[in-house]
This record gives structure tokens, C-alpha cells and sequence, in this order.
């Protein structure tokens, strides 16, 4: 995440420049900064509940712009003080023209964090953990090696991203093999275990002493969903059914698990893989769904997001103290503009709302679900294609920047 979170959207995609990722190298980036234009320009719709729907007319706006910039579609869903608004712009299918559907499910990428760092102070409020507890004791020896040391990086560390632990999405080899052109095509259906993700992310040195800075990493994900099996004694996405998607309702949201389908309702998702060739854009809507796991695998609605953030941020959901702790945002020395908590992100508005959420980013989708801190004004969106981050903040703006 960036100092003070504009729209970039923390994922899994390969940043789109030769000079690239991490400090210098081309791969994937912790948010998607390069726009670039696609062809496609659709037709927009909306539909809302009166009169909710008469207060949204920026927020259409910004996102009729969005496919006009070659988006080929967006889904929204709003909620206030006047109730709710659903829309959509632009089209689901490139090939068919069909519209982009107000209740697509997709691929909500990092917005997955939210759910698993939640999953974790539920655990810490029953006194099954504590946050500084040390890796090792929960896993114990997995994190060695190169300088990595679980011994010295604690819980919180990996939920506020300042373990200094390498991003696995990072790794060059990585990225040219399951996010980018031909090896994601060749690719796309693999069952990778979440095992595989640390040991790419071991091989390579620590970034920093642990505490040292903010570093967002998507391997810290990664080991805090195998904690979460940890301490609970079943899979992580048993505990995320039981514990959140259950409990509220969320009758869109599911964990992938090693399927490739997207539920239905759900639109195409758009990507351009190929660096040498900017126009092309392919269809990778199917794909295995191991590929992301506890760092970004949970497809859902706007609607259900909204449903989550608005629980989480009423105390539904977590303790006082626990949620204090999540919006506590970890400023170590070396980053001490950092917004980022425990899985959950500040971010502030052009006209300087303040707002609380997550960004999520996944070949193929952009995903953005932000509230007001008291939870009563909040916004979902998403587009099916991966590669115009910049506008999204556009979209925020509109629907909290409004006179």
C-alpha cells in the first residue's frame, strides 16, 4: 500500500514496465500503479432503490468514464443513510456485448487479508493466540533460511506487513511462469499449495530486520492463513465460512479452493499479459483458484463486501480491543507515513474523507471496498480488467467527494 491510500489496490499482478518490481526488478506488484488503455467502450446501466440512486449520479459518472478509458466494465454497489445502490457500466463479455451484471461475483484478490486478519484477532479475543506471539511457535521451523528467521517475527508483523519477509509475487521466476503471457496461459490451472508460495519467498534474503519498516508482502498472508490452521485444527477456509461468511449471511462469497469456475452470476475477467503487445487482451476468467489462497482467493459480491466491512467496522465481528488493534497502522521508522493496520487499510479522499478498507487486485480484476470508519457510507466496485488501477480512484472520490 501507498502512503496515504489513494486507489492503488494491493494484489497480484505484474507490473506492466520494464523497470518494474520490488525496488528494481519487473514482476508483481503490492498495488497496481500503470494504466493502460484498452480499445472496448460499452454501454453503461444502473439501477437502484429510490432515493439512494439519485445520490450516486458522480459515482455512474466516474465509472461510465472508467469504461470509456477501456475498462471493459464496472459493478458497484453503495450504501448510506438514504439505503442502497447497485450499478453497473460497460460490458461482462467482450465477445458477446453482454453487459456487466450489478450482482457479478468475482475475484476479490487481497481483500481476502481483511478476512484472515479478522479470522486471527478472533482467535487472539478467545485467547488462542496472542499477536505477539513469534511465528515459530506456530509453525514451527518452516520459516528459515537466507536470513528468515520465525523465531524473530512476530503475528502482528505479518498482519501489518513489517515482517521484512520477501513478497512471493516478487519472484522473477515466479511471475514470468504463472502471472505473465505465456506461462500464465500454460499455467493458469496448476493446484499450487500455499507451501510452494513460502519456499519461493525463502529463497530469497529478508528486506529488513523485522519492525524495521512497512513492506507490503503477500507472503505474510500466506503464513498467517497456515496459522490460522494452525491454531484452529481444520483448513483456513472452514474457518472463514464458519467464523465470517456464515454468520452474515454472505451467500456470494466462497472460497475458490483449487476450482477454476466462477459462480454464477459473474462476468469474463480481461488481462493484458503481454508486455510486448498492449493491446492484446485475453480472456483468463478461468484459473485455479489455489494460485492465491489466504494472500487473495476469495470470490464475492459488492454487495457481500459491504455486508463484511459494514459488520466488521460496527463491532460485529471483533472485540473493542481487537479492532482498535486493526486500525492501529504500523508506522516503523523506516516508513513512518505508512496506512496500513492489521489486514485493513486507511485510505483519504481527494477532499479528505477519511475511509477504511482494502483494495484487491488479481489477473483480471480490480477490486476496491472502502467505508466510512462508523460503517453507514460505504462502496464496492470492481472492474473486469486489470489494468486501469489510476481511475479507480476517480470512482471514490465521486461517491464521497459529492456536495
Amino acid at each position: 500500500m501507498t502512503s496515504r491510500q489513494r486507489a492503488s489496490s494491493p494484489g497480484r499482478l505484474p507490473q506492466r514496465v520494464s523497470s518494474g518490481r520490488g525496488r528494481a526488478k519487473a514482476g508483481v506488484v503490492g498495488l497496481v500503479a500503470v494504466a493502460l488503455t484498452a480499445p472496448f467502450v460499452g454501454p453503461a446501466q444502473a439501477a437502484g432503490k429510490d432515493p439512494a440512486a439519485t445520490g450516486h449520479r458522480a459515482t455512474q459518472r466516474a465509472m461510465d468514464a472508467a469504461v470509456r478509458a477501456g475498462t471493459p466494465g464496472v459493478t458497484a454497489h453503495a450504501r448510506d443513510a438514504r439505503g442502497t445502490w447497485s450499478a453497473a457500466s460497460g460490458v461482462g463479455n467482450l465477445r458477446t456485448g453482454e453487459p456487466r451484471g450489478k450482482n457479478d461475483r468475482f475475484r476479490v484478490g487481497s481483500i481476502t487479508k481483511t478476512f484472515v486478519a479478522t479470522v486471527l484477532l478472533q482467535m487472539e479475543a478467545e485467547g488462542r493466540l496472542s499477536l505477539d506471539d513469534s511465528v515459530e511457535e506456530h509453525l514451527p521451523g518452516l520459516v528459515r533460511g537466507n536470513g528468515n528467521d520465525g523465531r524473530a517475527i512476530t503475528v502482528r508483523q505479518l498482519l501489518n506487513h513489517t515482517s521484512g519477509l520477501f513478497d512471493y509475487l516478487a519472484d522473477e521466476k515466479y511471475v514470468e511462469t504463472y502471472l505473465l503471457g505465456e506461462g500464465y496461459l500454460k499455467h493458469r490451472y496448476d493446484t499450487l499449495p500455499p507451501e510452494k508460495h513460502v519456499g519461493v519467498a525463502l529463497a530469497h534474503k529478508p528486506l529488513f530486520e523485522p519492525g524495521a519498516e512497512h513492506r507490503y508482502s503477500n507472503t505474510n498472508y500466506i503464513l498467517a492463513g497456515l496459522i490460522v490452521e494452525s491454531v484452529g485444527g481444520r483448513t483456513y477456509e472452514e474457518e472463514v465460512r464458519d467464523r465470517i461468511i456464515r454468520p452474515l449471511g454472505l451467500k456470494a462469497t466462497s472460497n475458490p479452493g483449487n476450482g477454476i469456475h466462477l459462480p454464477r452470476p459473474s462476468s469474463r475477467g480481461y488481462s493484458k499479459l503481454f508486455q510486448d503487445k498492449p493491446d492484446r487482451i485475453d480472456d483468463i476468467t478461468e484459473m485455479n483458484g489455489s494460485q492465491g489462497w489466504g494472500d487473495g482467493d476469495i470470490i464475492s459480491s459488492a454487495a457481500d463486501l459491504n455486508r463484511f466491512y459494514n459488520a466488521l467496522l460496527r463491532g460485529r465481528l471483533l472485540p473493542p480491543k481487537q479492532l482498535k488493534a486493526m486500525k492501529t497502522v504500523a508506522r516503523p521508522p523506516g516508513t513512518p507515513d505508512a496506512e496500513y493496520g492489521l489486514g485493513l487499510a486507511r485510505y483519504t479522499t481527494s477532499c479528505g474523507t477519511e475511509l477504511w478498507g482494502h483494495g484487491g487486485a488479481m489477473v483480471g480484476w480490480l477490486t476496491m471496498a472502502v467505508s466510512t470508519e462508523d460503517g453507514r457510507h460505504q462502496l464496492t466496485f470492481n472492474y473486469n480488467g486489470d489494468w486501469d488501477a489510476p481511475s479507480m480512484a476517480k470512482i471514490m472520490d465521486a461517491e464521497y467527494c459529492r456536495s
